[in-house]
């Protein structure tokens, strides 16, 4: 059985016995560690703008830049026309007290407005253009056809004072009944639509109301022939 105090030599006592000398014991004591000396910060080094050094200036020593006037807002400008419409005209749900009947379609010739009543006191409004002087009519009426991108076939009276006109135009985008035509009565007269989106808010017709082809296509799918039209 070995010795272990032999054991505990190691290759010290091996080194002894070849050499003579043995080797110096190796301390596990380790000294406590000590932070380093806190060194004082040096000077804020000059910065650089461009290829000229500038010297950093202490806080205390940079002033705010002063500010002008703030400016008073400026107002939104008013909405252009598109293709010449005038946006007073868009269709919206307004207020509109009316002794007619839910269903009922007013057209205020000399404000430029159809109406199509609606319950609550309110009204679907939409921009028309209207008959030109000589050509106003008022009265009632009801819907007795409708019809999407109508054709169009100028009447006698409508030829005889302007004989240029084709006598027979297919329904289409540049047919001036535009997308949809509700006939009123056994009348000439419709409410249909336009490829001339600029003379909503105008008197330009032979007595019939216009409407932007995007508005009487709106008013096609909620009235149905039989509605009554009021026209002021």
């Amino acid at each position: 059985m070995a010795n272990p105090r032999q054991n505990n030599l190691g290759g010290g006592f091996i080194e002894f016995l070849v050499t003579g000398q043995a080797r110096p014991a190796v301390s596990s004591y380790a000294a406590p560690y000590q932070a380093p000396a806190r060194q004082t910060p040096a000077a804020m080094p000059a910065y650089t703008t461009g290829s000229v050094a500038t010297p950093a200036l202490p806080d205390e020593q940079y002033q705010p830049v002063p500010r002008g006037p703030v400016a008073a807002p400026v107002a939104p400008a008013p909405m252009p026309a598109m293709n010449g419409f005038d946006p007073r005209y868009e269709r919206q749900v307004v207020d509109y007290p009316s002794p007619h009947r839910p269903g009922t379609v007013v057209i205020d010739t000399p404000n430029r407005f159809l109406y199509l009543v609606q319950e609550g006191g309110k009204a679907m409004r939409y921009g028309i253009g209207v008959g030109r002087p000589g050509f106003e009519w008022a009265g009632v009426k009801s819907i007795t056809r409708k019809a999407e991108w109508p054709n169009w076939t100028p009447p006698p009276e409508m030829l005889k004072r302007r004989p240029d006109l084709p006598r027979f135009m297919a329904g289409g985008a540049d047919n001036p009944l535009g997308a949809r035509a509700l006939y009123l009565g056994s009348s000439l007269y419709r409410i249909h639509g336009t490829n001339e989106p600029s003379t909503i808010g105008q008197a330009v017709s032979s007595g019939c109301i216009r409407l932007r082809n995007e508005d009487v296509s709106d008013l096609y799918e909620r009235v149905r022939v039989g509605t009554r039209v009021v026209v002021i």
